[in-house]
């Protein structure tokens, strides 16, 4: 009979359906232990208990769907077709595997995200799309090791195979010998128990859409511990979370609405708000006087992923910043403890840096609209307003990115790329010419120069980037000889080409200063990175047998240099950030009653507080915008977290509402030529 077949069929779609929930959860105990940010999970167990639990709902969302497809495509037409039935469970095998595979795909996309991130997908995703593909697989294959996670995907897919068998092989449940009345009402309840167990499991068991799990109703006892609450999330829940909160959500919102936001960022500064101008007015400021003789040369040094742990004492060992340590402890240096990057990753810290207001992962350079004009906040603009000429060096191509386009109408007189002024066989990766050759070349351009024109130099380095294929040997790097670390650190395959690589880099920015020093002693030097960094394998060895901390990740180095600044210069503070650099700047150079714009205050003056759109530091302590867990500044492991709303979330939405409503009033931006005769 129909139904008798459907009965049996249908539990073969159930088994399906239970295989993976349970592959989700083996998939997110691995994660778990891989990236554990503590020694172990004694006292966990309730919390992990959870974890799984809320994580099995949770991904019923997608899994659910599993048991549907194999009913719709199986199932049923197998009742019509005989063929069809005979061969039901090898074309559920077929669509299981297919699965299987891009659960997998998922999986390792993860894995490779949070080494990087230190979290689940998130809206970082979206900053890639611009990027150039191949360079993308370049660091897949050479920096997270692509090829090995390629080769398992057959053995993966074995296992699942036979896996499947055996689950298909379970042996069914037979249909209850009865007859009349008793079948279609039994056959009904079948029916009616199939439709509401999906429902049921589909909602995160529940019967009702709005009881469904999401982020906000994780187990408190889960949401207590940051590394457990994104463990809980399934690799496909996560990509269909990013689905449904796109990057450029604030686009989303109405000029108006954007506007609103950023009143109070804008009226806490003594602004009004009701246009775009008076906002701007709001982030004038007239320079105190100078503190320091007009340099003939500025240098802004931002290095490829330069970052304020490798100068602590906690890293003193691995010795791969010892150059850049140096000019730290120089008398005529003074540095930040603790700084804040403008950007998560390369793109949006340099923009932000150039513009003077946050990039806010809306890619300002690949908007054409910033390729015609800029504002009043622009950095070069302003320099240019002083008499300097205004230079930006890049150790790559400035066409990835559009920065040929965007440099210039930021205010920049020239934009030099590395790929263009260096010997066409020089030593690059896919990133950019190698630090010390670009760097060699800049500095031979300089210091040809026979005029008097004061110049700035913007200057951004590519090599301590993925996927660390340098000749480090051959550079002079003998980690052997130069880290004094155990030799489990020694033996790992990757750390000593990460750590390699920076010590590299940081030589070349160093030996770099050095010469520009002896050319022009009268220089001020502004050093930082573009963003945090950090060498994920060493987290598992014996120098660390620990997590990083927010502050390990996330800060950049931040130092100024010049003969008349000394350790006191920057008025005690411990704290900065990318968009302080632009006031502190004017505050020492520029004349009394010059008027600039700037977001942020000088570090000349005690600040107690520095927020960017991704994450907040004061005095005390260091978290991330929108979520409520933060740490010390004094934490000593990525597992020392404290819970509390995040305090600067409003500040943060103003951020990225002020360029956001840049970009929907693009006729606010105006060329350079016309801001400078303002």
């Amino acid at each position: 009979m129909v139904f008798v077949h459907f009965f049996l069929s249908v539990q073969q779609d159930i088994k399906l359906w239970i295989f993976f929930p349970i592959l989700c959860a083996v998939f997110r105990a691995i994660f778990i232990a891989v990236h554990k940010p503590y020694s172990s999970l004694t006292g966990k167990k309730r919390a992990l208990r959870e974890c799984f639990r809320f994580g099995f709902w949770w991904g019923m969302d997608l899994n659910a769907y599993v048991f549907v497809i194999s009913l719709v495509l199986v199932t049923l037409p197998g009742l019509f077709i005989p063929w069809w039935s005979r061969h039901g469970d090898a074309i559920r095998t077929i669509l299981g595997l297919v699965y299987a595979f891009i659960i997998y795909v998922a999986f390792v996309g993860k894995m490779i995200f949070y080494s990087q991130f230190h979290d689940i997908f998130n809206n970082i995703v979206f900053l890639g799309q611009k990027a150039e593909k191949h360079n993308l697989v370049d660091v897949f294959f050479n920096q997270y090791h692509g090829a090995r996670k390629l080769a398992l995907t057959l053995p993966y897919l074995v296992i699942i195979f036979v896996a499947l068998q055996g689950i298909l092989a379970i042996p069914a449940i037979s249909y209850p010998a009865i007859t009349g009345i008793a079948y279609y009402l039994v056959n009904t309840a079948i029916v009616l128990a199939l439709i509401a167990a999906f429902y049921f499991f589909r909602y995160g068991g529940t019967f009702m859409h709005d009881n469904k799990p999401e982020w906000d109703t994780i187990p408190a006892v889960v949401k207590e511990d940051p590394f457990l609450s994104k463990a809980t999330v399934d690799d496909l829940i996560a990509l269909k979370m990013l689905r449904r909160h796109p990057m450029n959500e604030t686009m989303q919102k109405s000029p108006e609405e954007n506007l609103r936001l950023v009143k109070p960022f804008v009226e806490a500064r003594g602004g009004c708000i009701d246009s775009f101008d008076q906002a701007v007015e709001a982030f004038r400021h007239e320079a105190k006087g100078a503190k320091i003789k007009q340099p003939s040369h500025i240098f802004l040094i931002v290095g490829e992923s330069y970052s304020q742990p490798y100068f602590d004492p906690a890293f003193a060992d691995l010795h791969i910043a010892d150059e850049g340590k140096k000019l730290m402890a120089d008398v005529h240096t003074a540095s930040i403890h603790t700084a804040l990057s403008a950007g998560i990753i390369s793109r949006p810290s340099i923009v932000s840096l150039m513009l003077g207001i946050f990039d806010a992962g809306l890619e300002l350079n690949e908007r054409e609209a910033f390729w015609q004009g800029t504002v009043p906040t622009s950095l070069p603009l302003q320099l240019r307003r002083l008499g300097y000429e205004t230079n930006y060096w890049y150790g790559g191509s400035l066409a990835n990115g559009n920065f040929g386009h965007f440099a210039p109408a930021c205010g920049f007189d020239h934009a030099y790329s590395a790929i263009d002024i260096c010997d066409p066989k020089a030593p690059r990766s896919w990133v950019g010419v190698y630090d010390h050759i670009f760097l060699n070349k800049a500095a031979d351009m300089i210091t040809q120069r026979t005029d008097d024109v004061p110049q700035f130099h913007f200057i951004y380095t590519t090599s301590n980037h993925g996927p660390y294929k340098m000749p480090l040997h051959d550079l002079g790097f003998d980690g052997d000889k130069i880290m004094k670390v155990a030799q489990d650190v020694l033996d790992e395959k990757i750390i000593p080409k990460v750590l390699g690589t920076f010590w590299y880099s940081d030589r070349a920015i160093n030996q770099f200063i050095q010469e520009m020093k002896k050319a022009y002693p009268d220089s001020l030097f502004i050093v930082t990175g573009d963003h945090g960094f950090q060498c994920s394998e060493l987290q598992h060895t014996s120098f660390m047998k620990r997590e990083y901390t927010f502050r390990e990740l996330h800060s950049p180095v931040l130092m100024f240099h010049h003969p008349e600044l000394d350790k006191s210069s920057l008025a005690g503070n411990i704290i900065g950030g990318h968009m302080n650099i632009l006031p502190t700047l004017f505050e020492l150079i520029a004349p009394a009653g010059f008027t600039y714009y700037s977001l942020f205050h000088s570090l000349t003056e005690p600040i107690s507080q520095c927020v960017t759109p991704y994450h907040w530091v004061n005095l005390q302590a260091i978290g991330a915008c929108h979520e409520a867990y933060y740490q010390p500044l004094t934490a000593q492991s990525g597992a020392d977290v404290l819970q509390g709303a995040a305090p600067y979330d409003d500040i943060c939405d103003a951020e990225k509402s002020l360029t956001a409503y840049l970009l929907q009033h693009s006729e606010l931006l105006q060329p350079v030529d016309a801001l400078l005769r303002r």
